[in-house]
């Protein structure tokens, strides 16, 4: 257990950040689902709006540091493949 005031404080901090982190992952990937159901479902214009609202959330991800920007490229890569191949 932390015993230094410092301590204290970064164990505080680690909680919050932990949750908002948790979140933030967790709408990462909710993004992700709607935007691969949409397209196995072959609605086109679903497809692409889900894509739409998918890349700013894939982009702010990466600004956050919770995920890499090579990864980042590769899901809107292979997103945006797939949609455009529904056409």
């Amino acid at each position: 257990m932390a015993n230094s005031p410092q301590a204290k404080k970064r164990a505080r901090q680690a909680v919050k950040r932990r949750t908002r982190n948790v979140a933030k992952r967790s709408e990462f990937r909710t993004v992700l689902k709607s935007t691969t159901y949409a397209i196995d479902a072959g609605e086109k214009e679903a497809a692409s709006a889900a894509l739409k609202t998918a890349i700013p959330v894939i982009d702010a991800m990466v600004s956050k540091g919770l995920i890499h920007k090579n990864k980042a490229a590769r899901h809107k890569s292979r997103l945006t493949a797939r949609v455009k191949a529904l056409a």
